[in-house]
Parts: C-alpha cells; sequence; structure tokens
C-alpha cells in the first residue's frame, strides 16, 4: 500500500498518480486507489487544504504521488459587466457555496436551485465539465457555525497569505 503523509517538494518525477474529485482532494485521511489500481492511504495533517491539481505527495516509502483534479459537472458564470458578476459573487457566498474564481467568471457544483437564482440574477450561467479549484477562504481550519464556548471548534483563525496568482501560501 503506498502511504501518503507529506507533501513533496515540486518536480517533474511521479511514481502514482491519483485521479480525485475536489470533494476527495479535500479530505486529511482516505483509502483510494491510485490510477494503476494500488492501494493508496492519505494521512496529512488535519486542517491541511485542498489538494490542488498537480500537487506531489511523498510516500513513507519515499515513492512520489501526483494529483490529477478530474473533470466534475460544474456551472461556469459570465456576466455583461463586473457589477452582475460581482453581484452573482456576493448571492453565491451569501449561501457560503463553493466558488473557483477566474478572469471574468465564477465556477460552482453543478446545482438546479443555485442555477435557476443565477438565472434570475440575469448572468449567463452554462453547463461544463472541468476539474473544480474553489477558493479555500480567507481563514483556515474550516467554517463552522458552532459559536459557543463548549464548541469543539475552538481554535484561532489562521489568516492564509496568498501568491500573485491568487493561490494560498500557507508557509508563513
Amino acid at each position: 500500500m503506498l502511504t501518503l503523509t507529506r507533501h513533496a517538494e515540486p518536480g517533474e518525477h511521479w511514481d502514482a498518480e491519483l485521479a480525485m474529485t475536489h470533494e476527495l482532494r479535500c479530505k486529511t485521511r482516505l483509502r483510494t486507489r491510485s490510477a494503476d489500481g494500488e492501494d493508496v492511504a492519505l494521512f496529512l495533517a488535519a486542517g491541511s487544504p485542498p489538494l490542488a491539481d498537480g500537487d506531489r505527495l511523498l510516500a513513507n516509502d519515499g515513492r512520489v504521488a501526483r494529483v490529477r483534479a478530474l473533470p466534475e459537472p460544474l456551472l461556469h458564470v459570465t456576466a455583461a459587466d463586473a457589477r452582475e458578476l460581482t453581484r452573482a459573487a456576493y448571492h453565491l457566498g451569501n449561501r457560503h457555496v463553493p466558488v473557483q474564481v477566474g478572469e471574468g467568471w465564477l465556477r460552482l457544483a453543478e446545482d438546479s436551485v443555485l442555477h435557476a437564482m443565477l438565472d434570475q440574477l440575469g448572468v449567463s450561467v452554462q453547463a461544463l465539465n472541468a476539474p473544480f479549484q474553489p477558493e479555500s477562504g480567507a481563514y483556515g481550519g474550516g467554517h463552522h457555525h458552532s459559536h459557543g464556548k463548549d464548541s469543539v471548534f475552538q481554535y484561532a483563525p489562521r489568516l492564509h497569505q496568498f501568491r500573485r496568482d491568487g493561490s494560498p501560501d500557507d508557509s508563513a
């Protein structure tokens, strides 16, 4: 079994490939199979950011596995102007919808209710299959609605530092 426990340095070589949906790339503990059928155990640090397409993971035996984001059903949202697109982003964010932000577009997981809402807002919505890499959010540790002092979610939020390309830089 290939046991993956941490990120590997960038590079061109890999020994195994993991083809994963966004939902699976958000998990830190997972049993799955590599593209060639080998059993894989994923044991990353709790609270790790979602894996991205091209990420490389190091196994206990020194092998490297590369993550490949699988295409999945998405809604691709565009608008006539920046105000309309920003308005759509606001309404999606208000519903805590994971959204991938691109140059002049938004993408979200296919959802008929959200599709209808976006139609009402007057933006253009097209169905497509593509890899999904939504924003991970400004604060690490995940999102929750439990605010009580006895909550199991008592942790200080950690602000992500962002690179110029918009991806999180969690090395700080």
